[in-house]
């Protein structure tokens, strides 16, 4: 999927990044970065990722350059409800 000219800010996404090889089992290796734009020039993506769902990382300001995007993705809200005990 090629990555968009241009990405609305506040919208959703998920950006997947290229990590490298991993050097115990030979294989590539991703990140991806679930949040909202802050802004977008076509050489880098600022976003606010989200907070983990389980309380292990908290929000953060993230800076992404564009060549180290492997692909951009739109991503529906996170539901507000919360599971049942």
């Amino acid at each position: 999927m090629p990555i968009p000219h241009e990405i609305p800010v506040g919208a959703r996404i998920v950006a997947r990044t290229l990590e490298g090889v991993d050097p115990v089992d030979h294989r590539m290796k991703f990140r991806d970065y679930v949040g909202h734009v802050r802004s977008w020039d076509g050489q880098k993506l600022e976003m606010t990722r989200d907070a983990a769902a389980n309380g292990s990382r908290p929000e953060q300001r993230v800076t992404i350059p564009a060549d180290a995007i492997v692909t951009i993705k739109p991503v529906p809200e996170r539901s507000m409800t919360r599971p049942r005990p």
